[in-house]
């Protein structure tokens, strides 16, 4: 039986104020020892999501921008991609649709309403690094998006609903992180995570999926799995628009909640 985790990133594996997963290493260290498959499942772009790889030495598929696209390594999989194209020194699967598109839209939309929204992609590094918290390098890589605006909008909730009704109407969605809105094609986490669980299943046979994650984006994921986790948002409660029967509900906020839940499922379990 071959165990897989999918994970969210933000607020989620790393804390929400300082972008730190620290606090979360024993997990890691104990999902290398037992060569368990984690694999990123977020809002952040391809880019961003390298610099995580390299870092955690986590050489495995990931899905980028709100299940946007699946990145897998080439030769990855004995299996055979047919769905897949190349694309640097990987195959991907995509879902999403083009940023080009996505902005448009966006800007159509304020145009219509007047609303003060502010994207990612009216933003230069600097702005980005002062709305989100990261420093100049990392806002740069937030910028390199391919299927998905980030954005706020400085309205009351009556706005903000006139903005989802026009994003609909565009033939486009929406959903919401823990920093952001997204407005997004007809993908979400949860058909990238399904994908790429076939593919696993494909390879092994027999798997158990685990998700973790804190926001409303990540409901599609954590619906796509075995074994869902809740982490806790910085005030020390879990979100509320969460609702799924058989959600399992982390001690700790983020990575500390992150950490809990992985060492509770995995490290008291000697046959896996």
């Amino acid at each position: 039986m071959k165990h897989i985790i999918f994970t969210d990133l933000d607020g989620t594996l790393i804390d929400h104020e300082t972008y730190s997963y620290d606090a979360a290493r024993p997990a890691l260290e104990l999902l290398k020892e037992k060569e368990i498959p984690l694999i990123f499942c977020t809002s952040k772009t391809r880019a961003e999501l390298e610099v995580y790889v390299d870092e955690l030495e986590c050489h495995h598929p990931f899905i980028s921008e709100n299940g946007g696209a699946i990145f897998i390594p080439k030769d990855h999989f004995s299996i055979e991609l047919k769905e897949a194209r190349e694309i640097g020194n990987y195959k991907v699967i995509e879902f999403g649709t083009s940023y080009t598109r996505i902005r448009e839209v966006l800007e159509d939309i304020r145009k219509k309403t007047s609303f003060k929204i502010t994207g990612f992609g009216d933003l230069d590094a600097e702005g980005v690094s002062k709305d989100t918290g990261l420093d100049i390098r990392s806002a740069k890589l937030a910028k390199m998006r391919e299927y998905d605006e980030a954005f706020r909008i400085e309205e009351d909730e009556n706005a903000t609903a006139k903005v989802i009704e026009l994003i609909h109407a565009a033939g486009l969605n929406y959903t919401k992180g823990g920093r952001y809105w997204h407005i997004m094609g007809d993908n979400d986490k949860g058909k990238a995570v399904r994908a790429l669980t076939e593919i696993y299943r494909q390879q092994f046979t027999e798997i158990i999926t685990i998700a973790l994650g804190d926001s409303l984006n990540d409901l599609p994921m954590l619906k796509a799995v075995d074994i869902p986790f809740l982490v806790q948002k910085p005030d020390g409660k879990y979100d509320p628009s969460i609702i799924l029967t058989e959600i399992r509900h982390a001690e700790g906020i983020g990575p500390v909640g992150w950490n809990n839940a992985i060492m509770n499922l995995i490290g008291k379990n000697d046959s896996i």
